[in-house]
């Protein structure tokens, strides 16, 4: 236990991150002194400098001020880190030479966990859409919430929620067996697809991992699973499983749905009912299935029918998740986080239905050698479904290259007869607006760059 009343400071090493930024804004607000270092300035970043944050970009401990440095001080702050931080960090290695208190980032969110009743998203999909679902429907009822976010949320402009509500919405990340720190009073799992296979070394472990994590919740809580991986996962004693889907008969499940011009509308069957003509205008298939898990949720907390169709109907989404960026007549950019072979298959098979007849173009950036190396295949049959694909290098993040391993194992592997391997200098200035109809960009890593840079070029060419 971490007895926060005697700390004046926390360093974040990567505070960047969306989950690293999330919880330095909350300490932040908490009154804690915050300093943090990244490799680079984002718009997290500066809206943390803003904040009152000292940030550095310098990897050295020289640009930290002197309570984070003074021996005398050690005893007054903690280091936070992620582990998408090198070992040879100067930064962290200044920390772990003198002896100071240090905690991965999931070690935190276990201890606020402990002290909340949590509200868990796990999976190897879908997370971060179903976890920023949650907390809106909570946030637009009379329950509440607050909610760590894996993305930025459009309707409240944030990645963190804060709240007087008894819940807290938190995404429990399988990485790096994070999900395994916290204590969840409700937990969602949406998938279990082979994924990190760099930790865990088969989908076997994987799966044994989420049990693991089921069986951390409390007892008398609840688990909400979706109904494809029921088979899977061992619901621990005491506690009450309930299972979600789409398109198969489930505990909760979205019937009739149908699209008009004002979006999605379905009827949801929940135990012992059905909630009627939910209007939804968030564009993608597969975001019916993922408010439907939110909503399962939901319920279980106290939110009222009439709370979620209104809540339903102002859902404006997240950015990089089915953000859709430009949408003009015969012109449309989307950008999504998708970064799995599954992921990316349901985001372009919703870009399907949803824009109907339409020529697609995608722009992917595989992230990870390993990811690469393990999924070469999955990634090559999903990319040949787009009428057209570019495919910039391999984006590393923590890892070292791989010999052999970059993005032409896809490349040659693809059937798709138009493709191209391109670099991020040489976009977006290669994009054709006048023989581009709906254009994707696709991936986890630095893409995101690349979005605003291509949102710009799109409007200035149709407004001439």
């Amino acid at each position: 236990m971490i007895d926060f009343r005697n700390i004046e400071g926390i360093c974040f090493v990567g505070i960047g991150g969306i989950g690293m930024s999330a919880l330095a804004l909350y300490f932040l607000r908490g009154g804690y002194v915050i300093e943090g270092y990244d490799r680079t300035e984002t718009p997290l970043t500066r809206s943390l400098a803003e904040q009152g944050c000292n940030i550095t970009f310098r990897d050295d401990p020289v640009e930290l001020s002197s309570l984070f440095t003074d021996p005398g001080s050690a005893g007054r702050v903690i280091v936070v880190y992620t582990p998408a931080i090198p070992a040879d960090n100067r930064i962290i290695s200044f920390f772990r030479d003198r002896k100071y208190r240090i905690y991965k980032r999931s070690e935190i969110l276990g201890e606020i966990s402990e002290h909340t009743d949590t509200l868990a998203v796990a999976g190897t999909h879908g997370k971060t859409t179903i976890s920023t679902m949650l907390a809106h429907l909570l946030k637009q009822s009379a329950v509440g919430c607050s909610a760590f976010l894996g993305g930025i949320s459009k309707n409240y402009g944030t990645n963190l929620l804060t709240g007087e509500s008894r819940y807290t919405v938190m995404e429990a990340d399988e990485f790096d067996r994070s999900f395994h720190r916290l204590s969840p009073l409700m937990a969602v799992i949406t998938s279990v697809d082979a994924d990190h296979l760099d930790i865990y070394g088969s989908q076997v472990a994987l799966i044994e991992a989420y049990n693991e994590f089921a069986a951390r919740i409390r007892r008398g809580g609840i688990l909400v699973l979706n109904a494809r991986i029921r088979r899977s996962i061992i619901v621990p004693e005491g506690i009450k499983c309930f299972t979600y889907s789409s398109s198969e008969n489930a505990d909760y499940h979205a019937m009739n749905i149908r699209h008009d011009s004002r979006g999605y509308i379905f009827d949801l069957q929940v135990p012992g009912g059905v909630i009627r003509e939910i209007v939804f205008p968030f564009p993608g298939v597969i975001n019916i299935e993922n408010l439907t898990a939110a909503a399962a949720v939901a319920l279980n907390c106290g939110v009222e029918e009439y709370e979620i169709r209104r809540a339903a109907l102002l859902f404006q989404g997240v950015r990089r998740r089915f953000d859709i960026r430009v949408n003009m007549p015969g012109l449309t950019y989307v950008d999504d986080y998708a970064h799995h072979p599954e992921e990316i298959k349901a985001f372009v098979t919703s870009v399907r239905e949803y824009f109907r007849g339409r020529k697609i173009t995608g722009i992917f950036q595989p992230h990870l050698f390993s990811r690469t190396r393990d999924h070469a295949a999955g990634f090559a049959s999903t990319l040949d479904e787009l009428d057209s694909v570019m495919l910039l290098p391999v984006y590393p993040a923590r890892e070292k290259p791989i010999p052999g391993v970059t993005s032409e194992l896809i490349f040659n592997m693809m059937k798709l007869a138009e493709k191209r391997l391109v670099t991020m200098d040489e976009l977006p200035a290669i994009i054709d607006p006048g023989k581009t109809d709906v254009l994707l960009t696709i991936g986890a890593g630095d893409i995101d760059r690349l979005v605003l840079p291509i949102e710009e070029k799109l409007k200035k060419a149709m407004e001439k």
